[in-house]
């Protein structure tokens, strides 16, 4: 019984993978799913899979219900309680939309998202990885501590010893063991090398950025950071956002914040390489700085600088460096002209991406994650 619950419990979970698939397009573009997130899970409406229900057969077979009166007669006749018509909504003629909501893993979304992109497995840059020690019990040895004693193995020896002494009585088997006899488990450390990775969002909060670039920024970090998280053991994610000055903050701060200000795209960059320098070395961390903006900046000067910083400090550190340029009705996009032309289209380290609406969130991921850096 258990084991046909388990095969249907599975089968369900194929079915609704298989949906999710099919409809990935819509999930991703739904900003309302990051707030069905909670710790290592999703919840996602299934509007598509119908709860099962019961059907009846047909009439006049027999069986409970089947007595004297017509269809629709009251039950308990005339004058008895239930006999008033209630208060309710008119009756209809079309079914009604049956909403299933299923608990889905970020790693099984992460899969998902991965075999619909075909996006490739990230392979670590150099070796950039951080010790993991856990300890395993593997053997015996014959010193330790109590808590640690191996009771059969402590008998087994105290057995052995009195029969080669020629001390065990079959008739009486009393076995004693000595401190001799004693057995304890043993354990070696087992050192892993894990890839670790850090993930640093900057975005323009600038006055042009409003309300519906931000919700795109905030839908696609989602979807990075969860197949980002698929692929290393441990990842950290930091956010910095900037109008003329930058600044870190948490994770609400940077999706909610808007300044009236202009646009120093260096000053996050700026941020960025410091935060790199003192936290997170290249030797130990895999980096992956992201910028989300409308493509404004202030002055040429700036762009040359943010090129340089890019060039000299930036992406000499990191797996990849992001950029995103979200559409905004009052944003030039000029500064993913400047970056097309001069690192080019075929950069190893610089990946851009347009995204001129909610529709081209799948797209832009797979863009930035599609090289498996």
């Amino acid at each position: 019984m258990i084991d046909n619950i388990r095969r249907d419990h599975a089968r369900f979970r194929q079915i609704v993978k298989g949906r999710i698939k099919q409809n990935l397009k819509k999930y991703v573009t739904n900003g309302e799913m990051i707030g069905r997130k909670g710790k290592d899970t999703v919840t996602i409406p299934l509007p598509q899979i119908e709860i099962p229900r019961f059907r009846y057969g047909d009439k006049d077979q027999g069986g409970v219900g089947q007595g004297e009166g017509n269809s629709g007669d009251p039950v308990g006749g005339q004058g008895q309680p239930g006999d008033q018509p209630g208060e309710g909504q008119q009756a209809g003629n079309s079914p009604g939309e049956h909403s299933l909501e299923v608990d889905l893993t970020l790693q099984e979304l992460a899969e998902i998202l991965g075999e619909q992109l075909e996006l490739p497995k990230i392979e670590p840059r150099g070796h950039k990885t951080l010790k993991s020690k856990t300890d395993r019990y593997t053997g015996i040895a014959s010193q330790g501590p109590n808590s640690l004693r191996h009771f059969k193995r402590t008998f087994k020896e105290a057995l052995k010893r009195q029969i080669a002494s020629g001390t065990y009585n079959h008739e009486r088997p009393v076995i004693i063991p000595n401190k001799k006899d004693l057995r304890f488990r043993s354990w070696k450390s087992d050192i892993r090398h894990e890839n670790n990775a850090v993930v640093i969002y900057m975005m323009d909060v600038s006055g042009s950025m409003g309300d519906e670039q931000k919700e795109i920024v905030r839908t696609e970090a989602f979807w990075i950071d969860t197949w980002l998280r698929s692929q290393y053991k441990g990842i950290e994610t930091r956010y910095i956002i900037h109008d003329a000055s930058a600044r870190e903050v948490d994770e609400e701060t940077f999706f909610r914040t808007r300044e009236s200000g202009g646009t120093l795209i260096s000053s996050a960059y700026k941020l960025c390489q410091k935060m790199i320098e003192t936290e997170y070395p290249a030797s130990d961390w895999n980096i992956y700085p992201f910028h989300f903006s409308d493509g404004d900046n202030w002055s040429g000067e700036d762009t040359r600088l943010c090129m340089e910083i890019l060039e000299q400090e930036l992406l000499p550190q990191s797996n990849v460096f992001c950029y995103g340029q979200v559409e905004s009705r009052y944003g030039s996009g000029q500064f993913y002209k400047d970056l097309k032309e001069h690192f080019g289209t075929d950069h190893d380290a610089v990946i851009l991406s347009k995204i001129e609406n909610k529709e081209g969130i799948l797209a832009s991921i797979k863009d930035f994650l599609g090289k498996g850096k």
